[in-house]
């Protein structure tokens, strides 16, 4: 079994090894072997905080039965490491900490996260902070309760409005928080995202809403009134479902990763009625902002829609797309000066809300040598 383990860490290992692996770490007898094993091939490459080996086993497991159904993947050159590893790696190391390494400091200083606000702007362009630790009521520009502040959420009430009136929220990085629109459609808004949507949908007219950054909506079923997002020269169009959108403007595409229901994608301005492309769940289409083209493919959806819960999940990405969501995700500045690391692929699953941004950059310097300094509160990747 020391050598089924040694084979899984590296790769090698093929369905017979995992299937046997699977029923043998289930064993609780063979839980001082795990241990004794553990410490023994990580004890000189990991030293970060805690966690109990119990947690530990249960990811391995987990990882193993999920390997087992995606045993194909093929490597990915010098830098592609089993797509497993990150997860075990950060179980192990924060065990070790405590159980068998002394409290030693950091070589480098600490990463201090900068701390942006939640705003929300009013239709009368007041601008209000929002503290997700306290509890309170909207209003809009004539005094009139439209909403109610829980925490993170915010639940806007279904008034009766004449005209449209837009209130816009800001989620700066390293935030998320959480809407529900008058139709009682929920919109989960990711770190630095922005969403402009009307007080209250007006009878006989589309439910529109404006989106910049990353957003995973519940949209309510209302066959009279289509709910349509405008993101950048993108409408996607849908009566009832549940879909993940990303709109960052650093990167090239549109991307709509349909989770149930049905959602049309449609180029802003183009009246070609052959330009619209229908999505199935499953499915994300692509939006070419720079030829205005749309496309279409087979996707685990879980890989786009687990941020809501908190993950950061990554197959197959180049480190340089890496850097920018963990630029996002902790509010901080990296600045990578190894070119060549740059297109290089990485697999990892980085728990957010449980692990910080040292954490994170010390398991890629243990595993994979990446060397890095912080340098006036600045990440810096030699």
């Amino acid at each position: 079994m020391d050598s089924l383990l040694v084979k899984f860490l590296c790769d090698s290992a093929n369905s017979h090894d995992l299937d046997s692996l699977n029923e043998w770490i289930q064993d609780q007898k063979h839980d001082s072997t795990f241990k004794q094993y553990v410490k023994t091939y990580y004890a000189i490459t990991v030293s970060m905080n805690e966690l109990d080996k119990k947690e530990i086993k249960q990811q391995l497991f987990k990882e193993i039965r999920k390997d087992k159904n995606v045993f194909y993947q093929k490597r990915m050159g010098t830098f592609f490491r089993y797509a497993a590893l990150i997860v075990i790696l950060f179980g192990v190391g924060f065990m070790f900490r405590n159980q068998f390494f002394p409290e030693t400091e950091s070589v480098n200083p600490t990463i201090v996260p900068r701390t942006d606000q939640i705003t929300l702007q009013l239709d009368n362009g007041e601008v209000k902070v929002l503290n997700t630790d306290t509890n309170g009521s909207i209003q809009s520009a004539n005094g009139n309760l439209v909403g109610i502040q829980k925490g993170n959420t915010i639940k806007y009430e279904n008034a009766k409005q004449e005209t449209i009136i837009y209130n816009t929220l800001k989620v700066p990085n390293a935030k998320r928080f959480n809407l529900v629109l008058s139709d009682g459609t929920k919109v989960h808004l990711n770190s630095g995202s922005s969403l402009r949507y009307p007080v209250s949908f007006l009878p006989g007219q589309k439910r529109e809403v404006f989106l910049e950054g990353e957003a995973f909506l519940e949209v309510a079923h209302d066959k009279e009134h289509p709910f349509v997002v405008n993101a950048h020269d993108l409408n996607v169009e849908v009566l009832g479902t549940r879909f993940n959108l990303s709109d960052y403007g650093e990167n090239s595409d549109t991307e709509v990763v349909l989770v149930d229901g049905l959602v049309s994608l449609e180029p802003l301005n183009n009246f070609d009625e052959n330009s619209k492309v229908l999505l199935e769940p499953g499915y994300m289409g692509s939006f070419n902002r720079s030829n205005k083209n749309i496309s279409k493919s087979k996707v685990n959806t879980s890989l786009y829609t687990s941020w809501v819960e908190g993950r950061i999940v990554i197959r197959n990405e180049p480190f340089e797309n890496i850097l920018i969501k963990l630029q996002r995700y902790y509010n901080v500045t990296i600045i990578n000066n190894n070119e060549s690391l740059a297109k290089e692929r990485f697999n990892a699953t980085i728990e957010t809300e449980k692990e910080t941004i040292e954490q994170v950059l010390n398991y890629f310097k243990q595993v994979y040598r990446i060397d890095y300094e912080v340098v006036e509160n600045k990440v810096v990747i030699n």
